[in-house]
């Protein structure tokens, strides 16, 4: 891979221009200048102080500013306007901040704060030893960007935002699977974990074989990690399009009889549309050093394995390197055994834990910011191992999606605890198997149903306001999802609905905390904290703003399985997201079709606005006895642009 390094003869970058596009971003996502402040705030985002300090600009050296912080960023304005220096930094960004230089420290600029951000920058201020400046920045600083460390609530909690569209609306869990066909003769929806007594990191909804009892599901459960049995994700059923909406009508008609009967659970993720395959997902079994039996295990996943009307075995996909699961048997873990499953079949994936991934990006990080070593950049890029970990989760999920397609086999799906590398497996397999996820809606209802409702971790593995640095949880295990999302995208540019901006966005309010979409680790703790009554969505801003996130090139009519290419040669490192602060690499220009794309849109806009105002003056014209004419809004709704 080449990247594009400035020439020395250009003009001299400013060393935040990416913070400025940043800004304009953010302005455009709902930020509002207040008059006569020297900030954009947020509605409910007050100041809570501000000092002068000299910003280190790796880039272009010492910048004099004056840095405000409110509760929810961190603001520098540099004092010189040419050229005008800005960063903009929420502070759930932030992951670390340390004193730098001590009482007798004289080195010019050597005494101050440094900032570690979880979003690839590092940032160092140097401040005046006398009037305590950095004792303030730091007490302020550490208080609300570490609100949970001091018993404080979030950002989010004070966010009053306001948008045309309700993000909570997004997902709802019965629609989801009505839209698969369930419940049907094999396959029904419980309630058994309502108040979540089965298991505290499952929904309160799940899905399961219809000849499975509630005390099945009880027994099942004391066999499996965290209480994570087997759950059906997505399923395929033998019928076409154009009858799904008759399914659908009758599922709606009997719904009443199939939650009656729901007191009877594996936990089921999709299922296929052809040929009644499913994707389920669990935790590791605990077998343990012993190899401990359980009887109920077994013949549940015989139950899914007959669901299927397939002759074929239950296929058991296990996250794991063979060496790890094989390790964890020591801890009580394990994996499914040929004598207790006859008939199952195992295979590894050989994808590595969360601290192996956590100690790859950092490597990434040390490569990319704040310089690139050009000379040694493949060798460099290949010693972090990241692309090999991204090829790893993609081949997997490749195996995962036509195991179910092509070998009409149910697949079982499992790590070590059900929550990381399984939720990355299965929410790629079923991007590739079913065209809906690569919509903007259905992509929000994926990352809502794998990743939030299923109980991926995201406080502990992002480290939402929590000081700890140092804590081993830490890993970007969501990071890599999106990473193979967008390399299935370079793959694919006419197959997804969503652009590159919609993935950056998603990221970047993953760690702001301005929204409540992905704070804290279960559904329980959300629902016990109130999250969808005291929060935004973000959904609500990209649905409220769609066509900034919008593929021109999409094609509805690519509704078939998708498989990318999981070689090397074809995966590419995403320098518009890992790279993008640094000013000196040139970023991947917008094709110009595209641009012209957002042209258009914008020019629609402006003719929208402008018949608006028309027919207003018009209306205070004409009696109230006049016939109402079209609104502009129903003229303009009709237009569209096509490419």
């Amino acid at each position: 891979m080449i990247l594009s390094m400035a020439s020395s003869s250009t003009p001299k970058y400013n060393s935040n221009s990416l913070e400025n596009s940043s800004i304009k971003r953010t302005l455009q996502d709902g930020t509002n200048w207040e008059k006569n402040e020297e900030i954009p705030r947020l509605p409910g985002e007050t100041r809570v102080t501000d000092k002068d300090v000299i910003y280190m600009c790796p880039f272009n050296g010492p910048v004099k500013g004056r840095v405000y912080i409110t509760n929810y960023r961190l603001y520098l304005r540099s004092l010189e306007n040419d050229p005008v220096v800005v960063l903009d930094v929420p502070l759930g960004v932030i992951s670390r901040i340390e004193k730098m230089g001590g009482a007798s420290s004289r080195g010019e600029n050597s005494y101050g704060l440094d900032i570690t951000c979880k979003d690839m920058r590092n940032l160092r201020f140097a401040l005046k030893q006398e009037g305590h400046s950095r004792r303030d920045i730091f007490e302020v600083l550490t208080k609300h960007a570490f609100p949970q460390s001091h018993n404080l609530l979030f950002f989010a909690f004070a966010n009053e935002e306001k948008f045309s569209e309700n993000g909570w609306m997004v997902y709802n869990p019965m629609s989801e699977y009505r839209r698969q066909g369930l419940p049907n003769e094999r396959w029904r929806v419980t309630f058994i974990n309502e108040h979540y007594g089965l298991c505290d990191t499952y929904p309160s909804l799940l899905v399961v074989p219809y000849n499975a009892t509630d005390e099945d599901l009880k027994k099942v459960a004391a066999f499996r990690s965290r209480n994570r049995i087997p759950q059906a994700l997505l399923c395929f059923f033998p019928v076409c399009f154009s009858e799904l909406f008759v399914q659908l009508e009758t599922c709606r008609k009997n719904e009443m009889h199939w939650i009656l009967q729901a007191h009877k659970i594996s936990v089921l993720s999709w299922i296929h549309p052809e040929n009644q395959a499913v994707i389920m997902r669990c935790s590791q079994p605990l077998v343990g050093m012993s190899g401990k039996r359980n009887k109920d295990d077994e013949r549940y996943l015989d139950i899914i394995r007959e669901a299927n009307g397939q002759i074929s075995k239950l296929t058991i996909y296990d996250a794991r390197p063979n060496v790890n699961a094989v390790a964890n048997k020591a801890t009580g873990g394990g994996y499914e055994s040929e004598d207790a499953y006859p008939n199952a079949e195992l295979f590894f994936l050989d994808i590595h834990n969360i601290h192996v991934m956590r100690e790859s990006l950092k490597k990434l990080k040390d490569i990319v910011y704040p310089n690139v070593e050009e000379s040694h950049w493949l060798s460099s890029l290949e010693s972090t191992h990241w692309l090999e970990h991204i090829k790893l989760v993609l081949t997997g999920a490749i195996q995962v999606a036509d195991k179910v397609s092509s070998g009409r086999s149910s697949v079982l799906v499992h790590c070590s605890d059900g929550w990381d590398r399984t939720a990355q497996l299965t929410s790629l397999a079923m991007l590739m198997l079913d065209s809906y996820y690569r919509t903007i809606e259905g992509f929000e209802v994926l990352v809502q149903k794998e990743w939030i409702s299923f109980g991926h971790k995201f406080a502990s593995r992002i480290g939402h306001g929590d000081k700890n640095h140092a804590d081993a949880d830490r890993s970007p295990i969501f990071l890599q999802f999106i990473d193979c999302v967008w390399q299935m995208s370079k793959q694919f540019p006419t197959a997804f609905e969503f652009n590159e901006q919609f993935l950056i966005t998603i990221l970047d309010h993953l760690y702001s905390c301005r929204f409540g979409t992905f704070l804290y680790n279960s559904e329980s703790v959300r629902e016990k904290e109130k999250v969808t009554e005291k929060t935004l969505s973000l959904w609500s801003l990209i649905n409220s703003e769609k066509s900034k996130y919008t593929n021109p090139f999409y094609s509805k009519e690519l509704n078939r399985a998708l498989y990318p290419v999981a070689s090397m040669r074809h995966l590419e490192l995403w320098v518009n997201y890992y790279i993008r602060w640094n000013p000196r690499i040139r970023q991947q220009q917008p094709n110009p079709v595209e641009q012209r794309y957002m042209e258009l849109l914008a020019l629609r806009d402006d003719y929208m606005r402008r018949l608006e105002e028309l027919q207003i003056t018009n209306n205070a014209k004409i009696s109230n006895s006049s016939a109402s004419s079209t609104s502009p809004s129903q003229m303009m709704s009709q237009v569209q642009t096509h490419f």
